[in-house]
């Protein structure tokens, strides 16, 4: 049976299938269906539905609330924490900095002349507290006898080395600073010596970084809410001078990328569409046009690129879906390697006709599906202000929902990515990928060297890893090691799996080339193998499955994963400025 649709103020389309089209006419619907909704000839859409898609197109992030960052300073060593005046005074401290005595006194200096000031009463506070410095702990006390009104210890853990752990800190000086109401905070190491100098300049990044997203809070969308206190920070003894204010500069854009990724993400379905994400896009290629232009595909474009897997997908929503394509070229210079950033950009996923049901099935926080567009975006934002030297790089999200209508695609379907391979939609809650599949395809045809595709793709990354560590897959060893250690510099948590071939028996069709699911084990495995067939095996690719890190449920926000790990890759790609 064929249905004939009007696609916003497109042509004229009949459809076939979830993702066969043929192109009837180019006259132009009613005047009453304007661009942003599609209509089906044989169910009006009401005048008050038409109300709704309105409005909330103009809520939101297009009219986002002001973030007003704490003020970051570096001060030298030589600074005296007894004699500094503010709010707090914290020192962050490994498990080995309090060792005491055979008096149970500190026998870090640092601790120890702290202690001494305040008569002994930090030991004995951190004492009755069991405060060992483990991971995560912390204690903020008010004592006389400082220049500051409160001193606080905060946990490294057993050794701190890694971005990870200083970017914590500076979290959990934020987190007190918030509790304290307090507008000024300085933080130093008990143990400064410890770092070797190269790691000094990363491990100052990392508090500020830690400090400026932690004070950060998504307030867009309550009706009363406090504006943060903390104005500013001082970090003491880790340096001072030029090279300290290119790396908190670094820092500033990175994080700046970070809360727009976590905004995005944030924002529900009934205000992030498609649309606007697309429009998102537009306005940061707008705000770096000396570097990023941007290049949005409707659907009869899409068409016309035959990406039946993706518009498959896309064929059940009222909003339609825009094809997302960023693209950043050095302000000069030539450029010698070129690079995608794939996101999935799932604004909201129902499940479709094998729809989300049942306790865990996390219905409601299906807004979250776009994370891996949002730390695309994220990152476009933030290397439109860093401008790497030497790179160009391309950021692409084919954005849309994933509902249950008429016209959607049905389980058993059968249809067509743009590099002509079948696939056998066995399920439609498996969609990512499917939209993954022609991103992929049209991300080998702008001449890339490698792509890194990040999607929250699979439950089974996050059984398998759990909720901070994102599953990464490549058949390069060259390109995981680039990576992983980008992340590592990024201060984020990636793992590598296994791309087992064998597993890739489970995903045969009997009808088609391919199904699109392989069943419940090695479910993220077989999720990246899928992905792997639309990839030119010239194209060096990764998978990153952030299924596990996109959200905190303890925080019950976005975590902005990703973008700091990818600004860092593309860094390692660049030239030397």
């Amino acid at each position: 049976m064929y249905l004939s649709i009007y696609i916003g103020r497109m042509a004229t389309l009949r459809l076939a299938s979830a993702a066969s089209f043929t192109l009837l006419s180019t006259a132009a619907p009613p005047s009453s269906f304007p661009a942003l909704f599609v209509k089906f000839t044989f169910t009006p859409i009401s005048a008050k539905r038409m109300a709704h898609s309105i409005a909330r197109a103009t809520l939101g992030l297009t009219q986002p609330s002001k973030i007003d960052p704490p003020k970051i300073s570096f001060a030298a060593k030589d600074v005296d924490l007894v004699e500094w005046k503010g709010d707090i005074v914290a020192v962050g401290v490994t498990e080995k900095d309090l060792v005491r005595d055979d008096n149970s006194k500190f026998k870090n200096s640092l601790l120890q002349k702290l202690d001494s000031k305040l008569g002994g009463l930090l030991s004995e506070v951190s004492a009755e507290e069991e405060f060992t410095g483990k991971m995560g702990q912390s204690t903020v006390v008010r004592l006389p006898g400082l220049g500051s009104k409160r001193v606080g210890l905060i946990g490294l853990g057993s050794g701190a080395s890694a971005a990870t752990t200083y970017r914590s800190l500076g979290e959990a000086l934020a987190a007190a600073a918030k509790a304290a109401h307090a507008t000024s905070v300085a933080v130093t190491l008990a143990s400064p010596e410890g770092i070797p100098a190269e790691l000094k300049l990363t491990t100052a990044s990392a508090i500020a970084s830690g400090a400026v997203l932690g004070t950060f809070d998504d307030i867009r969308f309550k009706s009363e809410s406090k504006q943060p206190t903390l104005k500013s920070v001082d970090i003491i003894g880790l340096g001072t001078g030029s090279e300290i204010e290119k790396k908190l500069k670094y820092a500033g854009d990175v994080c700046s990328g970070i809360i727009l990724g976590r905004q995005l993400v944030n924002a529900p379905a009934n205000v992030l569409t498609p649309g606007v994400l697309a429009g998102e896009a537009e306005r940061i290629a707008s705000e770096y046009s000396d570097v990023l232009s941007a290049k949005i595909l409707n659907v009869e474009q899409c068409i016309e690129l035959k990406m039946g897997s993706y518009l498959g997908v896309a064929a059940a929503s009222a909003n339609p879906p825009h094809f997302i394509h960023l693209c950043y070229k050095p302000p000069s210079g030539e450029v010698k390697t070129r690079l995608a950033l794939v996101g999935k950009g799932l604004t909201f996923d129902s499940g479709g006709y094998n729809i989300k049901t049942g306790p865990g099935c996390s219905i409601e926080l299906m807004k979250v599906d776009m994370g891996g567009a949002a730390a695309v975006l994220g990152a476009a934002k933030a290397l439109g202000q860093i401008k790497p030297a030497g790179v160009e790089v391309h950021f692409i999200v084919a954005a849309c929902e994933n509902m249950i209508s008429g016209t959607g695609m049905r389980p058993g379907d059968i249809i067509t990515a743009s590099n002509g391979k079948t696939i056998e939609v066995n399920n439609t809650d498996a969609e990512g990928r499917l939209t993954l599949a022609d991103a992929l395809v049209y991300a080998c045809n702008q001449g890339v060297d490698k792509i890194v595709d990040l999607a929250t793709l699979t439950g089974a990354c996050v059984v398998a890893l759990g909720p901070s560590i994102a599953g990464v897959f490549t058949p390069s060893d060259d390109l995981a090691k680039e990576v992983i250690g980008a992340s590592e510099a990024g201060g984020e948590k990636l793992w590598r799996m296994p791309l087992e071939e064998s597993y890739w028996e489970s995903m045969k069709s009997g009808v088609a080339d391919m199904v699109n699911t392989g069943g419940r084990q090695g479910g993220s495995i077989t999720a990246a193998l899928f992905l792997k067939q639309f990839v030119d095996e010239k194209v060096q690719w990764m998978h990153i499955d952030m299924a596990g890190p996109v959200y905190s449920d303890k925080k019950k926000a976005a975590t902005g994963f990703g973008i700091s790990t990818l600004v860092e890759w593309v860094l390692k790609n660049s030239s030397p400025k």
